[in-house]
């Protein structure tokens, strides 16, 4: 596809912004969290006319206890790129009510706007542009949207992980960090450390008790420690539990963790920290539950290279796009673990994701869904 060919595509969407923008108030108001199958369902049903009225093959894949996995097929085939979304929100039912989709100047308001409905309505526009100007790929495109990417996509997995290696590259529609299309993100692990003493009257009988939140605090103050910031590995205390009245010497204790990485190395490094660790109380007693959950993206040559096209293409349409990262995990972080190049945060520009004051920005819809539309014709 030519400069021009990218020209007329970017036009084609700035002229047709005002649709855009009322897909996504449409889709905000289905409002799709997690833990709602039938909600997220709803907005899949919605969703696969979209894909259809485009000329995708939809198959819709059943979950028991999340929403339906869906997906779409364009020139099937080995290899091509896959698109992927997903559809459920951090936001119970009842949230869109009470906080309204509103616009202010450029940006709108919403719940789930940028995170990622947004991002759902690029992926739709920059396959329409395409079609409705006659630029269309030859080759394969397919296109899943997941159901529970707020919770882990313990439920998606299989399909994500199946369905990337089935193609040469992935898009993931994500919001960028500050505008950046994101080419690294952090790997996730949790962990959970019970430490278990012994009960015991705390004035009559306290000597002969063992203190379990005592030992938790040892161990908190050596996960704490695992922290290095010069290799932007993170171990965080998050959740602390113990005890029962306090006139009780406390017999159990504990607390939940959660570690961030870049490299699957680190990752692995802070995990055989996490799995040595030792009661410091000669009477007490610990276990260590959990481990790696999410591999790190790292950023490899083939991703690098990714971004350097998007770039690229950016750049003839006048659009300034930057390389980023960020701590947060994604589904980009098992394609890319499967080492399938993967270019995260191809979603809309904003700010607030999982916070009330969520907002995007309506002027990057258009240009985002041109740059998508150029990487589906041209992804290297």
């Amino acid at each position: 596809m030519t400069a021009d060919d990218n020209r007329r595509v970017l036009t084609y969407l700035r002229e047709h912004s005002p649709s855009m923008v009322a897909d996504l108030k449409r889709f905000i108001a289905l409002e799709s969290p997690t833990t709602n199958k039938a909600a997220v369902d709803a907005l899949g049903k919605a969703l696969a006319e979209e894909l259809r009225g485009l000329g995708g093959a939809v198959e819709v894949l059943p979950k028991a206890e999340v929403g339906d996995v869906l997906r779409a097929r364009w020139n099937p085939g080995e290899g091509g790129v896959l698109i992927m979304s997903h559809m459920d929100t951090v936001w119970a039912i009842g949230t869109v009510a009470g906080r309204p989709t509103r616009i202010d100047g450029d940006r709108l308001y919403g719940v789930g706007a940028m995170d990622m409905k947004g991002g759902i309505v690029i992926a739709l526009w920059a396959l329409r542009a395409l079609r409705a100007l006659e630029l269309f790929p030859r080759g394969p495109i397919s296109y899943q949207l997941n159901s529970d990417e707020e919770t882990g996509s313990k439920h998606s997995s299989a399909e994500i992980e199946s369905e990337a290696l089935a193609h040469n590259v992935v898009f993931v529609t994500e919001p960028p960090q500050d505008g950046a299309y994101k080419t690294q993100r952090k790997g996730v692990s949790q962990y959970t450390i019970t430490a278990k003493g012994r009960a015991a009257h705390s004035g009559a009988d306290h000597e002969r008790g063992v203190n379990a939140i005592e030992e938790i605090a040892h161990q908190v103050i050596a996960v704490e420690a695992m922290t290095d910031y010069t290799i932007g590995t993170t171990a965080n205390v998050g959740v602390i539990s113990g005890g029962t009245r306090a006139n009780v010497v406390p017999a159990e204790a504990k607390v939940e963790i959660n570690v961030r990485a870049w490299t699957r190395v680190n990752q692995q490094a802070i995990h055989e920290k996490m799995m040595s660790l030792r009661a410091v109380h000669p009477e007490a007693e610990i276990a260590v539950d959990g481990g790696v959950g999410v591999p790190p993206m790292e950023r490899t040559a083939e991703i690098a290279a990714l971004f350097k096209r998007a770039q690229t293409l950016a750049a003839e349409m006048g659009i300034a796009l930057e390389e980023g990262r960020t701590g947060g995990g994604s589904d980009g972080n098992k394609t890319a673990a499967l080492g399938v190049p993967t270019l995260d945060g191809m979603g809309m520009v904003g700010e607030g994701g999982h916070a009330v004051g969520e907002y995007g920005e309506i002027s990057s819809l258009p240009e985002r869904a041109a740059i998508m539309a150029a990487m589906l014709r041209e992804p290297l």
